[in-house]
């Protein structure tokens, strides 16, 4: 009783400590920003556009460019994802699925920076080559690699939720006669929705937080006009603007683009925890 006692206090000290942080995070963000709030500057810096020359420090091009290059990020790892996942959990002997299996979770702990550099020089000659993108750095780029970096974790996702499939239910469809395919379409996709929302809602999330990617093959051009151009994210953003004058609108914009990744994160949690805690429906 004593070890359990202790068990719970060390749990909820640690959950306590890290509420505590994150709220010490927000709130220093948002004393930074605050008086770009108080002055009324708050929906010029988010809808404006960004050009220091003429004083003007919105952050609408990195927001924008922080949303396409995740969405298509995630639009080119969503079948990538949902096939590896299907070949594991359905198509594959159980020899080829454990080693998949187990490659995905290795490359979950792979460094971001080697994506970033197996991007520059493998990818980026590839697409100014082939597809005339000018110097190769734009979002087109940047999404591909993005989509090989968080399909990992949304591998993981998907495998646990078809995992979860009660084997009952799809032995019944193989002594129906059905196929595999349709045992994957009728029965193990719509029990394993929730697994796979939260997947994407996951790898969204962090196709959107990643600097490095960004900061290394988006081009970090504040004015893209397609897909083949360049680009500048929000964290990229923050890692590249460097203001002397610690009071000045262009230093201040910076929190202000921490608290909209802040925001943009918290929903995405909020949105999981969401689809965790609601209930599933029994027929």
């Amino acid at each position: 009783m004593q070890s359990d006692s202790l068990a719970r206090s060390v749990c909820a000290t640690a959950a306590f400590l890290s509420a505590a942080v994150t709220l010490v995070v927000f709130v220093f963000m948002a004393a930074l920003g605050l008086p770009l709030i108080q002055d009324g500057q708050i929906f010029h810096i988010l809808w404006g556009p960004w050009s220091p020359v003429h004083h003007a420090y919105g952050i609408r091009p990195m927001i924008l460019g922080s949303f396409w290059i995740a969405l298509f990020g995630l639009i080119l790892a969503v079948p990538l994802s949902l096939g590896c996942a299907v070949f594991i959990t359905v198509t594959a002997p159980r020899g080829p699925a454990r080693i998949l299996h187990w490659l995905v979770q290795l490359m979950t702990g792979i460094p971001t920076v080697i994506y970033g550099f197996v991007g520059i020089f493998l990818l980026v000659p590839l697409v100014r080559r082939f597809l005339g993108g000018g110097a190769g750095f734009s979002i087109l780029t940047a999404s591909l690699v993005l989509a090989i970096l968080v399909a990992p974790t949304m591998i993981l996702f998907f495998v646990d939720g078809l995992a979860r499939v009660p084997r009952a239910h799809c032995r019944a469809v193989t002594a129906l006669g059905g196929t595999p395919v349709q045992r994957l379409l009728y029965v193990m996709l719509p029990q394993a929705w929730r697994s796979i929302l939260a997947g994407l809602v996951l790898g969204f999330g962090r196709a959107v937080g990643d600097t490095l990617i960004a900061l290394m093959l988006a081009g970090n051009v504040a004015t893209p006009g397609s897909i083949l151009d360049s680009a500048r994210t929000l964290t990229a953003h923050i890692a590249l603007v460097i203001a002397a004058d610690f009071d000045s609108p262009e230093f201040r914009s910076l929190f202000i683009c921490g608290l909209t990744l802040y925001l943009a994160t918290t929903l995405g949690v909020v949105v999981m925890r969401r689809i965790a805690e609601k209930p599933t429906e029994t027929s």
